[in-house]
């Protein structure tokens, strides 16, 4: 019982309060000096006592005054901005000032949320904040704090409201739906993806269609034109169900931090885009993970269900901090895939050595299917090699960066020589290039 009325009657005294106690107790102090101070420091103590304990009595008035509730989506999306709403009722007839605080989880390492408002009598008041998690997972949120500040300044009462929720964060559905409507508009290229030249043609046949000005005069089908009087064209479709498989490094080289972000997150988020824009334009997308062994394996599909099992599955990958397994992925690739099929790979090459390692399985995986590699520049080093350098050692390091820098185009240039394409980006730019790569190797019908 006595820990209940603890638990009810929680409160702070306010800077006011310990202001005015302060020139209280500076009063008594002088009245040893001056006794005429004696009665004034008398007198304000009475009113202080009497002022704490009428805003006492006010903010205690009810169990509830103010309640408040979380709103907010189910699951986040990894590298966005989430919103969160906070909705904040007040019970009372008159204004109130609150303050709030949130308990966010652990993993933003937040613990300067705070949020102060005036609230009307008998009103509900909203507001939205954002959350931009960095790595996947469970996300548990507690309760809410609210601190009720008394009318005459002195209390501000701890009242808990709300309830704990957890929250999983998963790979970036929200950047899958902004291409996915950039995709169904037409508008990639306010993505970042730009627009390629047709390089030949489909031989695909979807339809016969009347003649329109622009079409091609050599698509012209003279049967069907003296059938119907009329000029007719065939109309041709790119090639369809060809399969794209997404090959994910786990390795301890995807570990590496870019604003927050590991480049395995940035892998799997570019990964989820993709795959919806490969089964957008109707072909299959499967998905293959590996690092010392291999983990997990979707076949390539395109049915409805497919990019919900590709997102359960990026969900749940992690690093396992070893050294990858090309071997592995070789002999893995060479008796499960059967059909020729485009390979994306998203890995990271941080020396010429690191990749001539590789460099035998990755010709054996481009000698049976289309092999394209994805690595990462670092924008450390990118943004030292821009900078001055005004003594010796910064020369040094300039240097250095400049070095590690002409390595990463020279993998480039290697992989190129052995007939491997390749794409080296910033993280910030992968989902971009890698659709921007993939429809350009579908408009030259790599594939």
């Amino acid at each position: 019982m006595f820990k209940q009325l603890l638990y009810f009657f929680r409160f702070y005294f306010t800077q006011l309060f310990y202001t005015i106690g302060a020139a209280i107790v500076a009063l008594f102090v002088l009245a040893f000096f001056f006794p005429v101070l004696q009665q004034i420091a008398t007198i304000a103590f009475i009113c202080l006592g009497i002022s704490v304990a009428l805003d006492f009595i006010i903010v205690f008035a009810g169990n509830k005054p103010v309640t408040a509730k979380r709103l907010c989506a189910e699951r986040f999306s990894n590298g966005d901005d989430n919103k969160i709403t906070i909705e904040l009722t007040n019970h009372r007839t008159y204004k109130i000032k609150v303050g709030v605080v949130d308990e966010l989880p652990v993993q933003f390492q937040n613990r300067k949320w705070h949020r102060k408002f005036t609230l009307n009598g008998n009103k509900v008041f909203s507001f939205d904040y954002f959350l931009k998690p960095a790595e996947r997972g469970e996300y548990l949120f507690g309760i809410i704090n609210i601190f009720l500040r008394g009318p005459l300044n002195m209390l501000i009462r701890h009242i808990n409201s709300g309830e704990e929720k957890k929250i999983a964060v998963y790979p970036s559905f929200m950047q899958m739906k902004r291409y996915q409507l950039m995709a169904v508009t037409n508008q990639l290229q306010a993505g970042g993806s730009r627009r390629l030249r047709k390089l030949g043609s489909s031989l695909e046949f979807e339809q016969i269609k009347e003649y329109v000005q622009g079409d091609d005069y050599r698509r012209v089908n003279w049967k069907a034109t003296a059938r119907k009087n009329s000029l007719m064209v065939n109309n041709y479709m790119d090639e369809r169900s060809q399969q794209v498989i997404c090959l994910i490094d786990k390795g301890r080289n995807m570990k590496m931090p870019f604003e927050g972000m590991t480049l395995l997150d940035y892998a799997i988020n570019a990964t989820l885009v993709l795959s919806n824009i490969v089964l957008m334009r109707q072909d299959k997308s499967g998905l293959l993970t590996f690092g010392k062994k291999i983990d997990q394996f979707i076949q390539p599909d395109k049915k409805p269900a497919q990019i919900n099992l590709i997102l359960e599955t990026l969900y749940r990958q992690q690093t396992d901090f070893t050294d990858s397994d090309f071997e592995a992925l070789y002999v893995y690739t060479r008796y499960h895939l059967n059909q020729r099929s485009l390979l994306i790979l998203f890995t990271n090459f941080e020396s010429m050595y690191a990749m001539e390692r590789q460099l035998p399985y990755l010709k054996q995986l481009s000698s049976y299917h289309p092999l394209l590699v994805i690595f990462f520049e670092n924008t450390e080093l990118a943004a030292l090699q821009q900078s001055k350098a005004h003594t010796v050692e910064e020369v040094y390091y300039k240097t250095i960066a400049n070095k590690f820098a002409f390595e990463k185009r020279l993998i480039v240039k290697e992989l190129q020589k052995h007939g491997i394409m390749s794409v080296l980006t910033s993280p910030q730019k992968l989902t971009a290039n890698t659709i921007n790569k993939y429809l350009e190797l579908k408009e030259r019908q790599v594939v």
